[in-house]
């Protein structure tokens, strides 16, 4: 699920920063990257922590304790968390359950100030 969810929430992540305006496609992908590492993806978790249902909290601590092969630069538990989000949005994405998907997201989104906002006027 976490392998479903990574794409869907980058997708995501994509959509919303191109409805903001264009910009140079380095700028786009560094708006991308900052928002899609395991870092902001935890931070995203956290927010919405409070708000899932059972079944969404298990589906998170089931992506999370997966084995997997976390990178030397990753502190573990950031890693964990970021996986366990994206397991929910796999879940979330493969069940249709996009109002779902979409209200977590537009918590995750709101919750991430990045600074790297772009206008025409950039």
């Amino acid at each position: 699920m976490a392998y479903v969810g990574d794409a869907v929430f980058e997708l995501m992540v994509r959509t919303k920063i191109l409805e903001a305006g264009n910009a140079p496609v380095q700028k786009l992908h560094q708006m991308t990257v900052h928002r899609v590492c395991a870092s902001a993806q935890a931070e995203g978790y956290h927010q919405i922590e409070a708000m899932l249902t059972e079944e969404e909290a298990a589906i998170f601590r089931r992506g999370r304790n997966t084995h997997n092969n976390i990178p030397k630069n990753a502190d573990p538990a950031t890693y964990r968390a970021a996986t366990g989000l994206e397991a929910l949005f796999g879940y979330l994405y493969i069940k249709g359950e996009t109002h779902r998907l979409e209200e977590l997201f537009s918590i995750v989104w709101k919750t991430q100030p990045d600074g790297l906002e772009y206008s025409a006027e950039n």
